[in-house]
């Protein structure tokens, strides 16, 4: 039978340590958890539901996706952090078509600038998005939502 040396067996704890903490620095870095206030995106998301978010830039999204996104305050058109993020569906990517009813003063067809989307809330009615602030810049962007966790319990 072979014996460890008490230097081998702490050098080995350390090694698996130090794998779990950057690993779980990786994995912070690129997900977020996420919970879902309000009524924009009904039925789809429910105020109370928890989703995880994949960081990714605005050139890593598709419409149709759902993305967390930092809009501008509706009275000042402020973005700045003291904003709320917003979960919200992409209407339109970068370069694709602006759809119809999606951006104030774009013609529908107009091409969505390059590390720009278009968002909208499922629930048009009750949902403050591109409709009414135009397009996002891509530095608003948190992430793509890639998973739903369940309501808060």
């Amino acid at each position: 039978m072979t014996r460890l040396r008490p230097g081998a067996v702490a050098l080995g704890i350390w090694l698996v340590v130090a794998v779990g903490v950057g690993g779980l620095s990786w994995l912070r870095r690129r997900y977020v958890l996420v919970s879902v206030s309000g009524a924009s995106m009904e039925p789809a998301y429910r105020s109370g539901d928890r989703v995880w978010v994949r960081r990714t830039t605005a050139d890593g999204v598709r419409a149709g996706q759902v993305v967390v996104v930092r809009l501008p305050h509706p009275e000042t058109g402020e973005a700045g952090p003291a904003q709320p993020w917003s979960i919200k569906r992409v209407a339109a990517a970068p370069g694709e078509p602006v759809p119809e009813h999606g951006v104030p003063g774009w013609e529908p067809g107009a091409r969505v600038p390059p590390g720009c989307l278009v968002v909208h809330g499922d629930n048009a009615g009750g949902s403050y998005d591109s409709r009414h602030c135009g397009h996002v810049p891509g530095d608003r962007l948190l992430g793509l939502v890639v998973r739903r966790v369940g309501p808060v319990s």
